[in-house]
């Protein structure tokens, strides 16, 4: 008995020990955890914690100004009162907006894009419930956010086109970056964020979008926002403001004077190639884009034979027609195909096989020297002018001239055109046709296979004023800017230059009775040439029915109508090229908005003025120079 209970005792006293060591051992090891927690690992989870109490949230930056030459704001931005929710902190998101819907009236289509949006986006991630909200409706929202979990409002700003339709095809507008697009960039997922998707919104978006930066918050548990620490963020950087070339005032009474068709105007100032007037009618508002526009306004827009979404002032290509024959004089005189004074007779037509070119005025012009040819628009003078060249000079000089060139203005790529000068090379590799006489005939007056864009003509005008290889520019360029000399032979620039005098000042020039008294500032006279681009041939049977003119064609079968000039006449600063499509031509709708834009930059003289404090000094040099 005595030596049962001895191996009892001896048996617990092991098992007291066993489980002694045990728990000396588990307590050693939660005691070397605690050290290693609480002393060798304190400064990693102090700043796990940290992280778990303080937050940094994007701050999207302030999107710089678009300005005209004189700092008149072009695209600016304003508050813009907005509502998000936040998923995770919404719970159930139909209930939320449901609660919502009590303060701010919600359709069921809108309804069922937000929970899509909702179920698609990230659960930390805030989606825009509503934006441009009213003063009043953002209050009492505000009055009832403790009702509203999960409703985020805020504060931000929105994209504004104070001058809309006037400035829509310059400026273009801000949308939402697309997914494809944003892909995992932080600052274009934000909401309400935009970027630039056309003009020069999207040319400048570098310039003018900034940088973010992030404001440091303080959180509770569940990720409520408990009081900011701006001391310890990092600001957002603005975007640049971006200066343009445009004159606001000019480029409101192109739109003035065109507001009636569909129609282009570019005008700019020859010196130093800045663009002072880019005008497209009818414009759109741009605004409307920034916020969403609705599909049936879209499809309106979209649909409008006046297409008002397109840029014709840069993207639009027409047939030169007339407005090209002092180009022709011009390549005509340097390769001495033909003297000034030499007459070539006009009897209303020219016979080229079985083909008969006619002269616009079926009488013809009688005997004419080249003054006269361009001053009254003979087509007869310059289908034998252009056969003396042949196409290869013609192209050359065209080239020379600027057309078909893409000019870097300051737009995106799909914004601009470069247009058609055709050769023999050209129309082998296109139609598979040899290059005929007739076809000569047909580019000599500006017709054929020839297109070009109002930027491109301006360009043109102002490089047979100048002699100079000017280039266009939406951007202010510095003082003292100079071109390079096209080579041109001086005497033959002022034989160009007192033909389209002619155009404007003579008796018997297409734009004399029409512009007179013309440019209407003392002292000053202009200098232009009109064209009339032929867009339908009027058949023989539509003749037998009753057809006789252009006013009975539809509006679409219509002539274009076509002016180019410069001013003033005696030193040549201003150029303009107008385009009215469908105009039935120069001298009837062309002629008149290019000198009401002339008239206008000829009065103020806004060239080399340029932005903020320097524009006073820069026009003072000019009047002591």
């Amino acid at each position: 008995m005595r030596r049962d209970k001895q191996e009892f005792q001896a048996r617990f006293n092991r098992r007291v020990m066993l489980l002694g060591g045990a728990g000396a051992l588990m307590f050693g090891g939660l005691a070397a955890r605690l050290y290693t927690l609480q002393v060798l690992e304190q400064d990693r989870y102090r700043t796990l914690s940290d992280s778990n109490q303080f937050s940094f949230r994007l701050q999207p930056p302030v999107r710089g100004r678009i300005l005209d030459r004189f700092g008149e704001p072009l695209a600016e931005n304003r508050d813009n009162y907005r509502l998000f929710i936040v998923p995770e902190q919404a719970g159930n998101a139909t209930q939320a907006l449901e609660r919502l819907a009590r303060h701010l009236p919600i359709s069921e289509a809108r309804m069922e894009r937000l929970l899509f949006q909702i179920a698609r986006a990230p659960r930390f991630q805030p989606v825009t419930v509503a934006e441009d909200l009213d003063w009043e409706t953002f209050a009492r929202i505000n009055l009832h956010l403790p009702e509203l979990p999960g409703i985020l409002p805020d504060v931000g700003e929105v994209r504004t086109y104070p001058q809309a339709q006037v400035m829509s095809h310059v400026t273009g507008y801000v949308q939402v970056a697309s997914p494809e697009v944003a892909r995992n960039d932080r600052l274009l997922l934000h909401p309400g964020f935009r970027i630039g998707r056309a003009g020069a919104e999207i040319a400048n978006e570098t310039i003018l979008r900034g940088a973010p930066g992030q404001l440091k918050v303080e959180v509770n548990a569940f990720g409520r926002v408990i009081r900011e620490l701006p001391e310890q963020s990092i600001p957002a950087r603005a975007g640049g403001d971006v200066p343009l070339s445009i004159d606001l005032r000019a480029q409101r009474v192109a739109m003035q004077a065109l507001s009636q068709h569909a129609a282009a105007a570019v005008a700019l100032d020859m010196t130093n190639g800045e663009i002072l007037v880019l005008a497209s009618t009818p414009g759109f508002d741009p605004n409307a884009f920034v916020l969403g526009i609705g599909q049936n306004e879209f499809n309106a827009l979209n649909t409008n034979e006046f297409r008002p979404l397109f840029n014709k002032a840069t993207t639009g290509l027409y047939a030169p027609a007339s407005t090209i024959k002092g180009l022709i004089s011009m390549a005509a005189l340097e390769h001495g195909v033909v003297s000034p004074d030499e007459r070539i007779h006009c009897s209303g037509h020219v016979q080229l096989g079985d083909r008969r070119f006619h002269c616009w005025r079926r009488e013809g012009h009688g005997h004419v020297h080249m003054h006269d040819a361009v001053k009254v628009s003979c087509d007869t003078y310059f289908y034998e002018v252009a056969r003396r060249l042949g196409i290869e000079r013609i192209r050359d000089m065209a080239v020379r001239c600027g057309l078909g060139q893409l000019f870097d203005i300051g737009l995106p790529i799909p914004d601009r055109a470069s247009g058609l000068v055709p050769s023999a090379a050209w129309k082998r590799a296109r139609r598979g046709q040899p290059w005929t006489t007739g076809d000569t005939f047909n580019t000599g007056i500006g017709q054929g296979y020839m297109l070009a864009s109002p930027l491109q003509l301006a360009v043109m005008t102002a490089r047979l004023a100048t002699g100079r290889a000017g280039t266009p520019t939406l951007s202010l360029r510095p003082q003292g800017f100079e071109f390079e000399p096209l080579g041109f032979n001086q005497a033959h620039v002022d034989t160009v230059h007192q033909a389209m005098h002619g155009v404007v000042n003579e008796p018997g020039g297409t734009a004399y009775w029409t512009l007179q008294p013309g440019l209407g500032v003392p002292d000053v006279q202009m200098c232009g040439k009109t064209g009339t681009a032929q867009v339908y041939s009027i058949t023989a049977e539509e003749r037998a029915r009753g057809v006789r003119s252009q006013d009975d064609l539809p509006w679409r079968l219509r002539n274009h109508g076509l002016f180019i000039g410069y001013a003033p006449s005696r030193s040549p600063r201003y150029a303009v090229a107008v385009v009215v499509e469908h105009g039935m031509g120069g001298t009837r709708t062309a002629a008149r908005p290019a000198r009401d834009i002339l008239r206008d930059l000829v009065e103020r003289d806004p060239a080399g003025a340029r932005l903020g404090p320097i524009a006073e000094l820069a026009r003072s040099g000019e009047r002591e120079g």
